[in-house]
């Protein structure tokens, strides 16, 4: 079983200069994995991931740091039986940002696509590719709270749940 941590639009150190607490305690109870969609901001924020498992991610479309330059727009990992696509979902075709993620995935055929870029928690199926946005944990936005999400994958498929907090 592999618990996965699953961040997006992050915006640290403008928007909040420590991880919130229901981040944190995620982070210390373990995972086996953590996933960023885009928007770190600085580099900060992946060296402090790093320290609670390995990171795998994408560039947004606010980086400055120039160290997002080494991360791709698109990443795709196998997890178990599973494979994941990330993308930022602000490049490609399509209306929404669930859209535009979803097109630009398609080719690779995966069973998860991760996007961030609206803010917005998100979960929809689409054939058989489940869309997950796991909102923001830092800059909520429009939202009523902040959010990121949870990532299950076992022998029995996967679970995906949003973590919402104040």
């Amino acid at each position: 079983m592999k618990k996965i941590l699953l961040l997006a639009d992050t915006h640290m150190p403008k928007k909040r200069k420590d991880f919130p607490v229901d981040l944190l305690h995620v982070l210390k109870e373990g995972v086996d994995l953590i996933i960023h969609a885009g928007d770190w901001s600085e580099k900060s924020v992946y060296k402090e991931l790093i320290h609670y498992a390995p990171v795998y991610g994408v560039q947004g479309n606010i980086e400055k740091d120039g160290w997002t330059k080494q991360l791709p727009f698109k990443k795709v990992i196998q997890v178990e039986n599973k494979k994941i696509a990330i993308v930022h979902g602000h490049l490609g075709k399509g209306r929404t940002t669930p859209d535009r993620a979803f097109q630009s995935c398609m080719d690779e055929e995966p069973d998860l696509i991760v996007f961030g870029h609206s803010h917005i928690p998100f979960m929809e199926q689409r054939d058989k590719v489940m869309l997950f946005n796991p909102g923001s944990p830092t800059d909520k936005r429009k939202q009523k709270q902040f959010s990121f999400g949870l990532l299950t994958i076992d022998t029995n498929g996967m679970e995906l749940k949003h973590h919402y907090f104040t």
